[in-house]
């Protein structure tokens, strides 16, 4: 027994001492600007955003290993010019978001909106808690920048999830259509629906604005906002209506 001891403690001491070895190596040799332009090439790549980080990065092992960065700046998705900066950001959730019925954003700024500095990345559920901590009184965070075969849009309030509606991911890069959206969402309110009807019923019509969007040259496709009051002569006679969204949850 006591031999069977002695190699548990020889093997748990080598394993710590290489895990030092390891961590020691990596602080040693960590190049800060290398890591930056490795993130910046990917949010490029893979996000087709633009990455400017002006702050330092900084490097800790304590409690974990963790690359701090600070002065972020990013784009808005297919373009070069900047979304928000961290202090544009800080005055939202200061100043906006108490003031906010509803808030529209997509699962990337959902993210960045909620994100703290010692945070990994959260899931949707938690950054829709906190922004309703925050002070906004709804929270539609919507699917279209995540890896779903459907856009799947969650309305969270006070209690947590209020509904979830499923749509058809429609071909194409569109520009306006969370715009779109929030402005529907704000003309059935103004009509008098409640909140969950007006959310659905936006959707809808978002979705027939994106589905009959037009293309102005070779850049993104624009929602047709006007579509109900076009008679398209292209279109079959017999045409389907567009498939409705499959309510998943609903408190209503």
């Amino acid at each position: 027994m006591n031999l069977w001891i002695k190699r548990v403690g020889l093997a748990l001491g080598a394993f710590l001492l290489l895990v030092s070895l390891v961590a020691v190596y990596f602080v040693s040799t960590f190049d800060a600007t290398h890591y930056k332009s490795i993130a910046i090439d990917w949010m490029k790549t893979e996000r087709q955003r633009t990455l400017a980080i002006d702050g330092p990065v900084d490097l800790s092992v304590f409690p974990r290993l963790a690359v701090k960065v600070s002065k972020l700046h990013l784009s808005e998705r297919g373009r070069g010019d900047e979304f928000a900066t961290e202090d544009m950001a800080n005055a939202m959730r200061e100043l906006l978001l108490p003031q906010t019925t509803i808030l529209t954003p997509n699962s990337v700024e959902a993210r960045r909106l909620a994100e703290s500095d010692d945070d990994e990345e959260l899931s949707l559920d938690a950054c829709a808690e906190r922004l309703v901590e925050m002070g906004a009184g709804y929270v539609l965070i919507t699917g279209t920048h995540e890896a779903t075969p459907q856009v799947v849009n969650t309305l969270y309030g006070k209690g947590g999830i209020v509904r979830t509606d499923s749509w058809q991911r429609l071909p194409g890069t569109f520009h306006g259509s969370g715009c779109t959206l929030a402005s529907a969402i704000a003309a059935m309110l103004a009509n008098g629906l409640d909140l969950a009807d007006a959310v659905r019923e936006a959707q809808e019509y978002t979705w027939q604005t994106l589905q009959k969007a037009y293309r102005p040259g070779m850049g993104h496709f624009l929602p047709d906002r006007l579509f109900w009051a076009r008679e398209d002569a292209e279109a079959p006679a017999e045409a389907a209506a567009a498939p409705r969204a499959t309510d998943a949850r609903s408190s209503h």
